[in-house]
């Protein structure tokens, strides 16, 4: 090889480098990502403390991973080599059969779900209304005759006998033998974490006898689709761009219903934002689930025309927003608490709106790496 090859060689290599660097600098920063459906780092501050004590380089590392010009292309393009070198996971996801993408559920870190387990049964013990708890298992549960021979899974099944029995006092709903016996339906989203309607109205029924209800036959609603382009939160954090979309679809009608979100102002003061049952906007951008209530949400209240039924207090993740409308039949009021945001006395909060019983409602793999539960008892 003769010096003025390498010489170009490296010329080139250094040209294209600067190229990336002049484009970085010149591309405005974006604060979201519409493809990964999440915040986006910024530019962090630059101060004294931050700069001594590392955090100012260990953000700003994530802010020019997160800036990285063409940063959506090359996510794609590591997951298709991936695949074409016969690997079957990219970033965690699993490239599974029936052109289903699931997340890998690693064994938790037991001494966090001992914990939160027992900010439940702190939570249980401290109102004196009767709360009903469950967790939802999972694609990587459910559906893990899909995964690839050999892929590494923890049980789930071992996390609900365990919940199961932690929390005595609440009134355990199996969700487990209704989403199992119809693990051959379109019970997951494909391409995202969540359940879908079908799925939700199946774990509905495994709710029914704790809840104190008799479901309404799925034959009584009538399905509507409202997209066929849905690409969810595992495709965005997969990489892959070779899956056909989902289909979102809805049951229950909304006629009669309201739903309100209760944010706070810069000065403390309560905001009361109108939402609703199905918010159609949310069809035209890419975080199409966030059609089920408006999307996420310190406190949400759905009111039913059903004035003479209980008030529920549900304490949930965002598995719950495609089951509410099933709900709405039974109940006057449905009250939501996401405790990623919401940060008052929950005890209050049921004394203060009348509310007749509660619902500690999570996904397996939420349930075990969540660290806001201890507001369930502040």
């Amino acid at each position: 090889m003769s010096k003025k090859y390498c010489i170009f060689i490296s010329a080139l290599f250094c040209a294209f480098i600067g190229l990336f660097l002049v484009a970085n600098a010149a591309t405005p920063s974006r604060e979201f990502s519409e493809m990964e459906n999440r915040n986006l780092e910024q530019m962090p501050k630059l101060s004294v403390d931050s700069l001594l004590s590392g955090q100012f380089m260990k953000d700003f590392e994530t802010y020019t991973t997160d800036q990285f010009v063409g940063r959506d292309l090359w996510i794609a393009l590591k997951s298709s080599s991936e695949r074409i070198l016969g690997k079957h996971e990219n970033n965690d996801v699993y490239f599974c059969d029936q052109d289903t993408l699931i997340t890998r559920f690693n064994q938790p870190d037991a001494a966090q779900v001992t914990e939160n387990l027992t900010y439940v049964n702190n939570f249980v013990e401290s109102v004196d209304i009767p709360v009903t708890f469950s967790l939802i298992p999972t694609q990587a549960c459910i559906w893990a005759g899909r995964l690839p021979d050999g892929a590494p899974n923890a049980s789930q099944t071992g996390l609900l006998d365990q919940a199961k029995a932690a929390v005595p006092g609440a009134t355990w709903a199996d969700l487990y033998s209704p989403l199992w016996e119809h693990k051959d339906e379109s019970i997951f989203y494909r391409t995202d974490h969540h359940w879908t309607s079908l799925g939700a109205y199946y774990g509905y029924t495994g709710l029914a006898e704790a809840l104190g209800f008799t479901p309404v036959p799925l034959d009584t609603y009538t399905e509507t689709i409202r997209s066929t382009e849905f690409y969810g939160t595992v495709f965005s954090s997969s990489g892959v761009r070779w899956v056909s979309p989902d289909t979102i679809s809805t049951y229950v009608p909304d006629t009669g219903i309201t739903v309100t979100s209760y944010t706070y102002d810069s000065t403390g003061n309560q905001v009361e934002v109108p939402r609703s049952l199905y918010d159609t906007s949310f069809l035209s951008v890419k975080d199409k689930y966030s059609m089920f209530l408006g999307g996420n949400q310190s406190l949400g209240v759905v009111k039913t025309p059903n004035t003479d039924k209980p008030k529920l207090l549900i304490i949930r993740d965002s598995y719950a927003d495609s089951l509410v409308p099933f709900l709405t039949p039974h109940f006057s009021e449905i009250h939501l608490i996401d405790l990623r945001y919401y940060k008052l006395s929950i005890a209050d909060y049921i004394q203060q709106n009348g509310i007749d019983q509660a619902l500690v409602l999570y996904s397996v793999p939420n349930f075990v790496t969540d660290t806001n539960l201890f507001w369930m008892t502040r």
